[in-house]
């Protein structure tokens, strides 16, 4: 582009999202824009989201970022997968791991065959002892995948890490880069009398800054989206009841450090653990209206395996999403787009979502219906999918020990997750889509995890001897844990400095 066509990006808010969008566009679309962000001091940060989905990987390595040192910076350990405890009912545990079951066959997924000989033999393995992830997280052993077809050295991994250093982090490979950042507190917003449009943003000390295209991360606050734009507010609090969260760190145990995140359920939410290299961070995502404040800070605090090592603090949100996330020339990012719990690590994803989405839509100079049109579809889809996905893991539970676990199981649900659920019922077929976070794997994990075992598979899955068929899973099961055995534990890897 020349100089002329170049865009104006002014992002409004720093923290986690503000800078993800700084560095992506000074690092992906750094011909077509200049990016001038502000932030506040005043304004505090949410700072919890520790666990990580294996897309950003992705967007680390798009930005040329050295692994090494983005882990040693944010005190990173690596995840496999997420371990969810008592959901289903109290006792029972499963992980949700970052690959695939097995390898499917003639175009049938794997889970068919093991449906198939799991409902003829009660003593047959558990469809984990077929994931890599799985079993090198139940072994807490770490070492990068090395195959892409090979079901027993092809997984995923993402990272756990302290959210507080991860936006500085960023801000100092932005700014080497062009970005420009400005220190003040937004008192009003300048908007065009006959678009809408925001003109320019006014801070504390009378400065105005200008720009063509305005980037919202402000938090739950959405400042310009929310406030300035008016854009409404699609509350999903019926169906994700938790609406608060207590968190605080403690020491690390002795012991192995664990590749996984652990999601516990209690009696009004649930609990997660998340393990670093210089602490495990702890918190519990609550209903407000099934326990107070107090008696969840009580409840975090006596399963915290050592003395916390901050005071707790409380946060306060509302699952759901603006209406549009793109309105007139003001795009939200983050928390001032949606919030869906961090029950599956999405948050950050999602914000690395729309960035890319803004990045595949960004205008040329002037801001086109379907530039916003597309973003917006595209988010929207996004926000619902992972919305039913999540309150899949509090509805198909038997859990009857609180009022919380026994609205959640009797709640009505999403027309759109009711239809996924009979589907697999009947079928042992999961609902697929092109695009987008938590395919199958992910929803065969939840499904049989939680304990919703189809009534019927794919026909084709009874083609294979039977004999045939239980010599091909022992010898995938048998290899995947040689594989495994051979790999180091997960902190002899960090130690070696994720080499």
């Amino acid at each position: 582009m020349t100089e002329q066509q170049r865009v104006s990006v002014v992002v409004v808010g720093g923290g986690t999202a503000g800078w993800m969008t700084a560095a992506a566009l000074r690092g992906v679309a750094c011909a077509a824009c200049d990016v001038h962000l502000v932030e506040s001091a005043e304004v505090g940060i949410v700072g919890v989201g520790e666990a990580t989905l294996p897309h950003l990987r992705a967007f680390i390595e798009r930005l040329g970022i050295d692994e090494a040192a983005f882990m040693a910076a944010t005190s990173a350990t690596f995840k496999l997968g997420i371990e969810f405890c008592d959901f289903g009912a109290i006792g029972d545990r499963y992980i949700h791991p970052f690959g695939t079951y097995g390898r499917d066959l003639a175009g049938v997924g794997f889970h068919h065959y093991w449906l198939r000989r799991a409902s003829a033999n009660a003593a047959a393995a558990p469809i984990s002892d077929y994931s890599a992830a799985v079993v090198a997280a139940e072994a807490r052993r770490f070492a990068r995948p090395t195959g892409i077809d090979d079901p027993a050295a092809s997984f995923g991994y993402a990272y756990q890490f302290d959210a507080t250093r991860f936006a500085p982090f960023l801000r100092e490979w932005s700014e080497a880069r062009g970005a420009v950042r400005t220190e003040g507190r937004i008192v009003s917003v300048d908007r065009d009398a006959a678009t809408g449009d925001v003109r320019a943003i006014v801070l504390a000390n009378g400065s105005r800054i200008e720009g063509d295209l305005f980037v919202d991360c402000s938090g739950f606050r959405s400042l310009l989206l929310g406030e300035a734009m008016g854009e409404g507010w699609e509350d999903w609090s019926h169906w994700l009841p938790c609406d608060r969260a207590v968190a605080a760190p403690c020491a690390s145990p002795p012991g192995p450090i664990e590749p996984f995140t652990r999601a516990v359920a209690m009696s009004a939410g649930w609990r997660w653990r998340i393990p670093l290299q210089h602490r495990v961070g702890n918190g519990y995502v609550y209903s407000s209206a099934h326990i107070s404040d107090d008696d969840a800070r009580t409840a975090l605090l006596d399963a915290l395996e050592s003395e916390p090592l901050a005071e707790p603090r409380f946060l306060r949100f509302r699952a759901g999403r603006r209406q549009r996330s793109w309105v007139g020339n003001v795009v939200a990012i983050g928390l001032a787009s949606g919030f869906l719990e961090p029950l599956e690590s999405t948050s950050i994803y999602l914000s690395q979502m729309a960035i890319t989405q803004l990045i595949e839509h960004f205008p040329e100079r002037m801001v086109e219906d379907v530039d916003r049109d597309g973003f917006n579809a595209s988010v929207d889809a996004e926000y619902d999918r992972i919305r039913d996905f999540l309150i899949l893991h509090y509805h198909a539970t038997t859990r009857t020990d609180s009022p919380f676990w026994d609205h959640v199981r009797t709640m009505a649900i999403p027309d759109t997750l009711a239809s996924k659920m009979a589907l697999w019922r009947e079928t042992a077929q999961v609902s697929k889509y092109a695009h987008g976070l938590f395919l199958e794997p992910s929803w065969v994990a939840v499904y049989l995890g939680q304990g919703i075992v189809p009534t019927g598979w794919d026909q084709r899955a009874d083609l294979p001897e039977p004999a045939a068929l239980d010599r091909a899973l022992a010898t995938l099961a048998s290899t995947i844990a040689d594989r495994v055995a051979a790999m180091p534990d997960h902190a002899t890897y960090l130690a070696r400095g994720s080499a």
